[in-house]
C-alpha cells in the first residue's frame, strides 16, 4: 500500500508588501513529516524477527521437524516487505525441492494422493515468490492444479478443488482456504476459470461472510445459504475477498460484489479495538484473524477499518524497550494479549515459540497490508527516515491519500513467538526509479515507485519567491483595476 501527499499553498490578495514579507520571515515554520505507511516499519521489523526464524531456509513445526505450509507462509511475509532476499531465497529452493512432501502422502508411504489445497497454495507461492510455476521443482503447478479442479460431471462441486487419491484417504478436505489459493494461484499464474470463482462465491452467504466448510453431515451442499446453521468465518471471508479481488482484476464475473459484500462483513465484526477474531477455537481476539482482515480490508480499499487492524497488531508486537524478558525477540507479534504478557513477563520459551511464527507470519500481512494478488508484483510499501528539522511553509495543509491496490489473498492462520536472530539481514526494496521524476520546486525529492512520498518538508525559498509574485500580482490586479473603473 503506498501513500502520498500534496502540497497546497493557499492564497489571497495580500494588503501590502510588509506585512507579507513579516508574515513569512517572522513566524517559526515547521517541517511537516510525510505521511507514509504507519506500520510499514513494524512490518519489516516483524519480518527480519521471522526471517531469523528460518534454518536453511525452512520454518520448523510444533515437534521440529519442516512445516512447508508455515515456510510458504513465511516466505510470503518476507516477499511482502522485501525482508532478508538470501532467506527468501533459501526458502523458495527449499519449497520447490520438496513439493512432494507438502501436497502428497509420499512421504508417509502412501503412494498415489495429490492434495488439491497444497498443490493450489504452491502454485500461489510460486507465482509469488518470482518463480515459474509451470516448472518449480520439476512441476507444472498450474497443470496439476487445473487437474484437481472438479469439472461438469461433478454438479454443484463444479470448479472445487478436490485431491486426487488411489487410496481411502477419507472424503475430501477441501475448505475455502484451499478454493481460496487456487483462485488467486490461477489468477497469478493466467487465465482463472470462472468456475473456480463461481464455487468460492458459492461460499458466501446472504450476510456476507464465507463459511469454511462447504461439507456438512450429509456430504457438501450446493451453498452456504443451503446449508442450516452455516458459520461464518473471518479467516475464510478475508481469504476469500482477496481471492476474488484478483479474479475481478482477471476479469471474473460477480467477483467484484462478492468481494465488496465480503468486505462489508468484515467491517461489521471488527472489534473497538481494530482487532478481529476467527470462528471455533479461535473466537477470540488474536494476530491470525487481524492480520488477514486487515489485509482484506487493505486490498478493498476499507482504509480506516485496515489502519485499525494494524494498530491493534502493532499494539501486540515485541519492542526491545517494551519487551521486558522477551526484548531480545522484537519485532515478534504475539498470538493474543495473554501471549504477550506472558512473553513479556517470561520470555518466549521454546514450547511457545511455534505459536509466535505463526502469528507473526500472518500479523505481517495486517501491518504491510499488500495484498496476496499484489505481493511479488508491487513493491513493499516504505517508511519514511526520521523528521528532518527545518523549516516550512505555514500554509502548507498535508492530506494523506491512500491507494490500495485490489487483490490478494493471505496465508492460513496460527500462532508464532519471537527469537532474537543477529543473522537475519534486512533487505528493503528498492524499485526501480522511473524514467523521469518531477519534483515541484523547493519541494523535497520524492522516493521513485512508492507511490511518492515526500521526505522532508518544503523549502524556504520558494515560499518567499512566490509570496514576492503574489504580491507583484495583486498589485498589478489593483492597478488594472483602477483604469478599468477610471
Amino acid at each position: 500500500m503506498s501513500r502520498s501527499r500534496s502540497r497546497r499553498l493557499g492564497a489571497g490578495v495580500v494588503a501590502t508588501t510588509a506585512a507579507t514579507i513579516a508574515a513569512l520571515t517572522a513566524v517559526p515554520l515547521t517541517v511537516v513529516a510525510a505521511p507514509a505507511p504507519t506500520h510499514a516499519a513494524a512490518a519489516r521489523d516483524a519480518a527480519s524477527w521471522l526471517a531469523g526464524e528460518f534454518a536453511d531456509g525452512v520454518l520448523p513445526g510444533p515437534f521440529g521437524g519442516p512445516d512447508w505450509g508455515l515456510t510458504i507462509d513465511g516466505l510470503l511475509a518476507l516477499s511482502a516487505t522485501g525482508v532478508d532476499a538470501p532467506v527468501r531465497q533459501a526458502a523458495t529452493a527449499q519449497v520447490a525441492a520438496h513439493v512432494r512432501s507438502y501436497n502428497s502422502l509420499d512421504d508417509w508411504g502412501i503412494p498415489g494422493f495429490t492434495d488439491g489445497g497444497s498443490t493450489a497454495k504452491l502454485l500461489y507461492a510460486a507465482s509469488a515468490a518470482g518463480a515459474d510455476p509451470t516448472d518449480f521443482g520439476g512441476f507444472d503447478l498450474r497443470t496439476e492444479t487445473l487437474s484437481l479442479v472438479a469439472g461438469a460431471d461433478a454438479g454443484h462441486q463444479r470448479g472445487r478443488i478436490t485431491s486426487r487419491t488411489t487410496a481411502d484417504t477419507g472424503p475430501d478436505a477441501s475448505n475455502a482456504f484451499d478454493q481460496s489459493f487456487a483462485v488467486l494461484g490461477l489468477a497469478r499464474s493466467g487465465d482463472v476459470p470462472q468456475d473456480t470463482v463461481d464455487f468460492l462465491i458459492c461460499q458466501q452467504c446472504a450476510a456476507g461472510g464465507f463459511r469454511l466448510y462447504p461439507d456438512t453431515a450429509d456430504g457438501p451442499s450446493p451453498s452456504c445459504d443451503e446449508q442450516a446453521g452455516a458459520t461464518l468465518d473471518v479467516d475464510s471471508t478475508a481469504m476469500a475477498v482477496q481471492a476474488l479481488l484478483a479474479a475481478a482484476a482477471d476479469g471474473a464475473a460477480g467477483a467484484t460484489a462478492a468481494a465488496a459484500r465480503g468486505a462489508a462483513w468484515l467491517v461489521a465484526q471488527q472489534r473497538a479495538d481494530g482487532s478481529f477474531g476467527g470462528s471455533g477455537p479461535t473466537t477470540g481476539a488474536n494476530s491470525n484473524s487481524t492480520g488477514l482482515a486487515g489485509q482484506a480490508l487493505a486490498a478493498a480499499g476499507r482504509d480506516a477499518e485496515a489502519a485499525r487492524a494494524a494498530g491493534a497488531l502493532a499494539a501486540l508486537q515485541l519492542t526491545t524497550a517494551h519487551g521486558g524478558a522477551a526484548a531480545a525477540d522484537a519485532g515478534a507479534v504475539a498470538y493474543n494479549t495473554d501471549s504477550l504478557t506472558t512473553a513479556v513477563a517470561s520470555g518466549i520459551t521454546d514450547t511457545d515459540r511455534d505459536q509466535w511464527r505463526r502469528g507473526t507470519a500472518q500479523a505481517v500481512l495486517g501491518l504491510v497490508q499488500v495484498p496476496l494478488g499484489r505481493i511479488g508484483l508491487d513493491p513493499p510499501p516504505s517508511s519514511p527516515g526520521p523528521t528532518p528539522t527545518g523549516t516550512a511553509s505555514p500554509t502548507a495543509s498535508p492530506s494523506a491519500t491512500t491507494s490500495p491496490t485490489p487483490t490478494g489473498s493471505p496465508t492460513p492462520t496460527g500462532t508464532a513467538v519471537p527469537t532474537p536472530s543477529p543473522s537475519a539481514t534486512t533487505v528493503p526494496s528498492t524499485p526501480s526509479a522511473p524514467a523521469s521524476t518531477t519534483v515541484a520546486p523547493g519541494a523535497a525529492p520524492t522516493t521513485p515507485g512508492l507511490g511518492g512520498l515526500p521526505t522532508t518538508g518544503a523549502a524556504i525559498t520558494s515560499y518567499v519567491l512566490i509570496a514576492f509574485l503574489l504580491v507583484g500580482g495583486g498589485v498589478l490586479l489593483v492597478v488594472l483595476g483602477r483604469r478599468r473603473a477610471a
